[in-house]
């Protein structure tokens, strides 16, 4: 039987082209065994707003020069759930489907008491998938032997997911040894995050790299029509 997985550090409120990547495969493992970097993706993203582009930053506490993983961090401001969530209605209050948005989304912003930052997010990646129908299941890297390198440590959980194939996004052909994998039989394919249609937005000239909260709020259930939509299973009824 044929199975694809990916591997991404997990993402705050992630931009469509990281939900089009959990679509397209049949497991997606969050590598949050990784080393926490500051102003990075794993506690921000950005929303239009009247002004501009802005940042929605959950604040991490610090540990200095101290290496932690993403797994370790932990959230400094209880508030910061309430804060983000009035400046998401005071920018998209008028978006076409913010109202149909809003009861799942208020409550995972209102109800959100964990502490940790990893916790966070899968929180919200899972809340987010159910929206747009993506049933594709979420495994943490911790379930499996991390050895080796960053390709061996990669390789190592597609063999112990029994994956034959590994999608990985376009920033890792730096350093992605791909024919350690296909000595080992697994196929590496590329994420393509090009050719994205634009969609209605509020707040002057279209912008693709914001949060997949944009696309949901003024497109709502047509939301996967402007994405790849490569689901591996077929969206629930």
């Amino acid at each position: 039987m044929n199975k694809t997985i990916a591997i991404n550090q997990s993402g705050y409120i992630p931009w469509k082209g990281y939900f089009d990547q959990i679509g397209s495969v049949d497991e997606f493992v969050l590598y949050d065994d990784a080393q926490y970097t500051h102003r990075d993706w794993r506690n921000r993203n950005r929303i239009k707003t009247r002004t501009g582009l802005k940042w929605l930053t959950i604040p991490v506490r610090s540990k200095g020069r101290l290496l932690q993983k993403i797994s370790e961090a932990c959230i400094c401001d209880p508030d910061w759930g309430r804060i983000h969530w009035q400046t998401l209605v005071c920018n998209y209050s008028r978006a076409p489907h913010f109202k149909a948005c809003r009861d799942g989304l208020e409550a995972l912003y209102q109800d959100c008491g964990e502490t940790r930052l990893s916790q966070v997010n899968h929180r919200f990646l899972l809340a987010i998938c159910g929206m747009l129908g993506i049933p594709t299941p979420l495994r943490w890297s911790s379930e499996f032997s991390l050895e080796g390198n960053r390709s061996e440590r990669l390789l190592g959980i597609c063999r112990q997911a029994g994956a034959d194939t590994y999608l990985s996004g376009p920033s890792a052909r730096g350093y992605l040894d791909e024919a350690l994998f296909a000595s080992e039989g697994v196929r590496v394919v590329w994420m393509d995050y090009g050719g994205y249609p634009e969609y209605r937005q509020l707040h002057g000239e279209f912008q693709h790299g914001v949060s997949i909260l944009d696309l949901l709020f003024n497109e709502g259930p047509q939301a996967p029509d402007f994405m790849k939509r490569r689901w591996v299973h077929a969206a629930p009824a």
